[in-house]
């Protein structure tokens, strides 16, 4: 068991922001940045420790309980985590990988997690008062962290991400599921009301923009995941009258509110597919790059911007940061 302040000596703080130049078409018109979070730590990395981190302050809640499926990176981080700061941790798993575990179900039991199984009915249930109620009188001290960690204090974890950037940018690019990671990056744009002010060939003029690629299928859905984390001002009601508009001439020339969307043409499928052409551009990725991707997450933001630079949506000279959230364990 470790202390929280020698625990997070392990992490490397502020992560990395690189440039790259990759071979793609329209890559040089661009100025291409990514925000290194996958090299916070080998294990718990990328968003999944910035959603977590305001979460594990002293002192610590005498028991964690969150719930994903058997290739979850948010419990496998919080596994580990849980583990090397000795909270014990019960992690509700999707389907019953007791008899074929898969490889992170294998690092829990070895972290000493508690996995309860439970069938798709019961999963559905994981927003539901009154089974977060039922969990509550089952375990009564223990702190309910909703899954993917998608929670009001992750917020604060990807303020912090964002607060290490001094450079001004334009764009920032991110994967998006359960919804916490962009929201917490668009109120974060809101706040800099210094950035350059830019325009793009398919988005208004705004300070600072960002562009969620989803990596399942769900549009509406995966809007609202991300709208109940955000005041009215920031909310899509507010950016659809400037979306609808083609005469950019017609905007204002100045704004601290972000634009943001949420592509939905990159999901490859659903959640977890990786057709064999994502697959070899990852590896491709891979050979060329001096960090990795994977197919699940990493990959689909990548792919997406080298598509939308391919296809003429950013102006000459934007300034475009992808993050990349990490989650290579996912990969295996």
């Amino acid at each position: 068991m470790l202390p929280l302040e020698a625990f997070k000596t392990s992490l490397t703080l502020p992560s990395a922001l690189v440039s790259i130049s990759p071979e793609w078409k329209g890559a040089e018109n661009v100025s291409l940045y990514v925000k290194r979070d996958d090299a916070i730590h080998p294990i718990i990395s990328g968003n999944k420790w910035r959603k977590l981190n305001h979460s594990l302050t002293q002192p610590f809640p005498n028991a964690i309980i969150s719930f994903g499926g058997g290739f979850s990176n948010h419990l496998h981080a919080l596994g580990f985590v849980c583990f090397e700061l000795g909270i014990p941790f019960t992690a509700i798993v999707r389907g019953n990988y007791s008899a074929n575990p898969s490889p992170m179900i294998e690092d829990l039991i070895q972290w000493e997690t508690t996995i309860e199984y439970v069938n798709r009915k019961t999963y559905q249930r994981r927003n539901e008062s009154a089974y977060l109620n039922e969990l509550h009188n089952k375990y009564p001290d223990a702190l309910i962290i909703p899954e993917g960690g998608s929670q009001t204090r992750a917020l604060a974890g990807l303020q912090d991400m964002m607060n290490e950037i001094d450079l001004e940018f334009d764009v920032m690019v991110a994967p998006v599921a359960s919804g916490a990671t962009l929201a917490g990056i668009i109120r974060a744009l809101d706040k800099r009301n210094k950035c350059a002010y830019t325009e793009l060939q398919d988005m208004p003029s705004s300070a600072c923009n960002a562009i969620g690629i989803g990596v399942l299928k769900g549009e509406g859905y995966l809007e609202e995941l991300v709208e109940q984390f955000l005041p009215n001002s920031l909310k899509r009601e507010n950016n659809r009258h400037i979306e609808s508009n083609q005469n950019t001439a017609n905007l204002p020339t100045q704004t601290t509110h972000p634009f943001w969307h949420i592509k939905h043409n990159y999901h490859w499928g659903g959640y977890a597919k990786a057709p064999s052409e994502l697959v070899a551009f990852c590896d491709d990725f891979n050979k060329t790059m001096p960090f990795e991707i994977e197919p699940v997450y990493s990959g689909k933001a990548f792919w997406a911007v080298k598509d939308m630079l391919a296809k003429g949506k950013f102006k000459d000279g934007t300034r475009i940061i992808i993050l990349h959230t990490g989650g290579l364990q996912g990969a295996r």
